[in-house]
């Protein structure tokens, strides 16, 4: 596959999903059923399962933090660290991911719509405390901590079913700033980042000229959207994706 042209005045949108963690063993925590230790994983990971059943949450996300931690950053993470370093400030690395392997691959400047396993903030949103980094694993009630502001209890800095992702002005922004636009291992089904390609199509029917292009496993369900997809494994494909000039 020919490799995509860019100099340093490119601006390069890149999406990345669960596939490109996958392919350094992040396990996803459903079963067949979609079912965590026979519960819902949105019971998980929304507010209401906290208000719910707090101890049973962080016992979710500790088992994730401390698989996590036993995962390394794959050719992709690098390749992508690489062209930060190409591009500085004209790559805007957007995941949906909460691991930490774009930064362990050596990316510096990732924007983490879903938020990041490795911190925790408060539970009261009116609480102006930041997040903080965390990587302690809670294995019962007794062990959740509470706010040094406010003595709220401290939940993940995750964004759980029915919340709002975050950096999403800043997204938009990138959205309608980019000359290329890349998603990695992305399926195509989670909303609004399977709506992004949807920004380029438009600006394209408009009669400006960003390219969109899908790297993955299969195609993702919005492939029709893109202007191009390479179908492979993310750790073979994107270290050659860029030509960089």
């Amino acid at each position: 596959m020919t490799p995509i042209r860019i100099d340093q005045a490119t601006k390069v949108f890149v999406l990345t999903g669960a596939g490109i963690s996958a392919e350094s063993g992040i396990a996803t925590f459903r079963d067949q059923n979609g079912l965590w230790e026979q519960h819902r994983v949105e019971d998980v990971a929304s507010p209401e399962g906290w208000d719910r059943d707090a101890e049973t949450v962080w016992r979710f996300y500790s088992q994730r933090r401390a698989q996590a931690l036993q995962c390394k950053p794959n050719a992709a993470h690098v390749a992508l660290a690489r062209l930060e370093e190409f591009l500085g400030d004209n790559l805007f690395l957007c995941t949906q991911n909460v691991d930490a392997l774009h930064e362990g691959g050596g990316s510096k400047r990732v924007v983490h719509m879903h938020g990041e396993l490795f911190r925790s903030r408060c539970e009261n949103d009116e609480c102006e405390q930041p997040s903080f980094v965390d990587t302690k694993l809670y294995e019962s009630a007794a062990h959740i901590g509470r706010c040094s502001a406010c003595a709220s209890r401290v939940r993940p800095d995750i964004v759980w079913f029915g919340e709002m992702p975050m950096h999403m002005l800043n997204i938009k922004r990138a959205l309608r700033d980019c000359d290329l636009f890349v998603t990695i291992g992305s399926s195509g089904a989670v909303y609004p980042a399977a709506g992004f390609v949807n920004e380029i199509a438009y600006r394209r029917s408009n009669g400006e000229t960003p390219k969109s292009v899908y790297v993955g496993l299969e195609r993702p369900e919005n492939a029709s959207r893109f202007g191009e997809c390479r179908i492979g494994k993310a750790g073979e494909i994107v270290p050659g994706l860029f030509d960089l000039v």
